[in-house]
């Protein structure tokens, strides 16, 4: 299960981004959490019918790049320019988690360019009944514990076990530190930067998939979501946390194959 890196030359004072690629057809964009760029099997299920691509969020790869970012709005302005310089001007967007954020920021800013919008576990709204659990400053045991349901499946023992060599191991560690490290930037302290209030801008036909037993974003935030986005529903995935694509990939990668066929 692997993708192609496509080295994308950012025209703003950035490092280049090393977007994944794979597949072809409709253009598909992804958007990680906050744990770092990945390949997984929902991308690699979307693969076969859609040309995928799945850029690093900047200061995930470089931090340098977080002095050109001081604010929530200057990511959403990078991501317009890293499309533009992929070539893409109408295409399907799915952000998970932090990434879900900007997903949506996104689509509520240029909602001319997303065909249709998936949002995973996304941030970006706060209420204080149902607070975000600060995944930031958690010890490690905490932060897997928020992430997934049922730690013994297969799919998350294999996510949470580190490479055998240890050179791999140690980049492996460095890539989580900077990816949460960048997104903190942006988050910090608390994951909401007015978006409730422009939701109502997203035309895009929106598929929100949640995992019913998320203890990072609980579901209640499926329904704020679908209540403020003209065109939303949502799909509860039982039996999964926070990342429903690792926990129930049977389940997460048909519903959004269909949705976005």
């Amino acid at each position: 299960m692997t993708a192609s890196v496509a080295t994308v030359a950012h025209p703003g004072p950035f490092a280049a981004n090393p977007v994944l690629t794979k597949g072809e057809g409709r253009p598909v964009v992804f958007l990680h959490g906050a744990f770092g760029q990945e390949w997984n099997g929902l991308l690699e299920d979307l693969s076969r019918n859609f040309a995928v691509h799945a850029p690093a969020h900047p200061g995930s790869v470089d931090a340098d790049d977080l002095k050109s970012l001081p604010g929530f709005w200057e990511l959403v302005l990078y991501y317009d320019d890293l499309f533009t310089a992929l070539g893409l001007e109408d295409f399907d967007l799915i952000g998970h988690s932090f990434g879900g954020m900007v997903a949506a920021e996104y689509a509520a800013t240029y909602p001319g360019k997303v065909r249709r919008l998936v949002l995973i576990d996304a941030m970006g709204l706060w209420n204080d009944n149902h607070p975000v659990e600060d995944h930031l400053l958690a010890s490690e045991a905490t932060r897997r514990a928020l992430l997934y349901h049922d730690q013994s499946r297969p799919e998350v023992v294999e996510r949470l076990t580190d490479p055998s060599d240890p050179d791999e191991a140690r980049e492996a560690f460095i890539a989580r530190f900077l990816a949460l490290a960048g997104s903190g930037h942006f988050i910090h302290p608390i994951p909401e930067r007015g978006l409730g209030r422009r939701l109502r801008r997203i035309t895009a036909d929106t598929l929100l998939v949640w995992g019913a037993d998320d203890r990072l974003t609980p579901i209640h935030y499926a329904d704020e979501f679908q209540a403020a986005i003209a065109n939303a529903r949502i799909v509860r995935v039982a039996d999964a946390g926070h990342v429903p694509f690792v926990e129930q990939r049977d389940k997460v990668s048909p519903a959004v194959e269909e949705f976005l066929a």
